[in-house]
């Protein structure tokens, strides 16, 4: 796939591709005779994972981190699973912040209708 299909297909622009695999997120994408970038599947695995950890917030140090292990091969498999590890206790500790904003949220846009429902009964009231 050309990196305009794999742009398309991800939601990423080809700049943030670029940069994937610039800083090592993306292991190097195979380049065809002129010089173009041709994705195989394999490297589309990779920008899938590294979007949804991304969109989870994890920190791009961590991803990099994590590449490299993979790179090195099979003695990093027990590394590589305590970052993750890692990244989801962060991960769960954010959702549980973002689930008490949204009890607060959910609170005081109660406390709003509450108002306006006392007020449209003294509305209704007034023109009985």
């Amino acid at each position: 796939m050309t990196i305009t299909e794999v742009s398309k297909q991800y939601g990423l622009s080809q700049d943030t591709l670029r940069y994937y695999e610039r800083i090592g997120l993306i292991p190097s994408v195979h380049r065809n005779s002129s010089g173009i970038r041709d994705y195989a599947e394999e490297d589309c695995n990779w920008i899938d994972f590294i979007k949804c950890l991304r969109s989870a917030g994890l920190p791009i140090e961590a991803l990099i981190e994590y590449v490299t292990l993979f790179q090195q091969g099979d003695t990093t498999v027990e590394a590589r699973k305590r970052l993750l590890i890692e990244q989801r206790k962060q991960l769960m500790a954010k959702i549980e912040d973002m689930q008490k904003t949204m009890d607060r949220l959910n609170y005081k846009i109660e406390s709003y209708e509450q108002v306006i429902i006392k007020k449209e009964k003294k509305l209704k009231a007034f023109h009985v």
